[in-house]
């Protein structure tokens, strides 16, 4: 009896030694699978079409931005890169559509600013997204921000507006691509710079800079606000007219047009930036691929050429420092939403 059970007992000690060694050996697969899929991704991405999303209309300076980086990215990775115009929402429309429906595997990355990331989530108490739904690549350009006016208006310089503006308020529209767009947030630090409510102004929707430059020159509105690069087609049509630009020194676009500061508007701050950012879950090593690239790309000479043809400044930031810059100005834009009633 106690033979059998010394047997038993034996049989199941091996048993056991079988089971825990097989066990051992599946977990260990299946980590080296786990190495080996995210090996091949960061190894073999891209293997097929890339799709960069601009939620803004086309002509605009995130779509001329996002389609100088996928000239370029396209013949440096090899693969066809398509640019697609989702506007609408003040940006939200295209961000939903890149950042949630969209397939998280760094195949659908989108092209945004500060209308669709920090100047949406301040002006919105109540929003679909945030910016921690963005995975900060790289920061790809910035510009100077313009004011414009119809080529026949009244106003010389911003000065003269701001006076109008001071005893007609009511009678002052700008176009924005939303009530917290990047317009709206220009146009309201200038407006508590010279003490006129913005509430008493009025805004009218856009689809994006193309769209509210040829609302001013067609007379629909009065007043325009965007980067340099993209008042600057109309302007230089005679269409249009500058009356301002809120960079330190004139711009070369418009040299004959005074600065800000030169007319006494010494606390205008915001400026226009385009970027990338992936959906949440996308791999790391994508979005760590994706800023060497950029990094890459922002020290050549034809991609620079490039950027000036379309009237932009390069202005790279790693993935750390664009998500912190982009975290201060959602802060700081955060209070100017406040104190002048854009925040809803």
């Amino acid at each position: 009896m106690k033979k059998l059970s010394y047997l038993l007992l034996g049989l199941t000690l091996m048993a056991a030694l079988f089971l825990t060694a097989c066990s051992s050996s599946s977990t260990s697969k299946s980590e080296n699978e786990t190495h080996s899929k995210h090996d091949e991704t960061a190894t073999d991405y891209p293997k097929r079409q890339i799709e960069l999303v601009v939620p803004f209309a086309a002509g605009g300076g995130v779509d001329l931005a996002a389609r100088a980086v996928a000239e370029y990215l396209s013949k440096e990775w090899g693969q066809p890169i398509v640019v697609n115009n989702k506007p609408g929402g003040g940006g939200m429309i295209g961000a939903q559509y890149a950042l949630k429906e969209a397939k998280a595997d760094g195949y659908t990355v989108l092209v945004n600013n500060n209308s669709s990331t920090t100047m949406f989530e301040a002006g919105n108490s109540q929003t679909t997204l945030t910016i921690k739904d963005n995975v900060f690549a790289s920061r790809v350009a910035e510009a100077t921000t313009a004011f414009a006016v119809k080529a026949d208006a009244e106003w010389d310089n911003l000065k003269e507006l701001s006076d109008w503006a001071k005893e007609n308020p009511d009678k002052l529209t700008w176009a924005s691509v939303g009530p917290a767009g990047f317009s709206s947030f220009a146009v309201a630090e200038w407006l508590d710079t010279i003490g006129v409510d913005f509430q008493d102004t009025k805004m009218v929707s856009s689809e994006g800079a193309s769209d509210s430059t040829a609302k001013v020159a067609g007379g629909h509105v009065i007043l325009a606000v965007h980067n340099a690069g993209e008042v600057a087609p109309l302007a230089q049509g005679g269409k249009i007219k500058v009356l301002a630009v809120s960079s330190e020194e004139r711009h070369p676009l418009f040299p004959d047009v005074p600065t800000a500061k030169e007319q006494g508007f010494e606390d205008l701050t915001v400026k226009w930036w385009t970027g990338l950012s992936f959906a949440k879950d996308t791999p790391p090593e994508i979005v760590q691929k994706w800023d060497e690239a950029v990094a890459k790309m922002e020290k050549d000479p034809e991609f620079i050429k490039q950027l000036e043809k379309i009237k932009l400044e390069p202005s790279y930031l790693n993935s750390a420092d664009f998500t912190k810059n982009v975290q201060e100005e959602k802060d700081r834009y955060l209070k100017l939403a406040e104190e002048t009633g854009i925040r809803k």
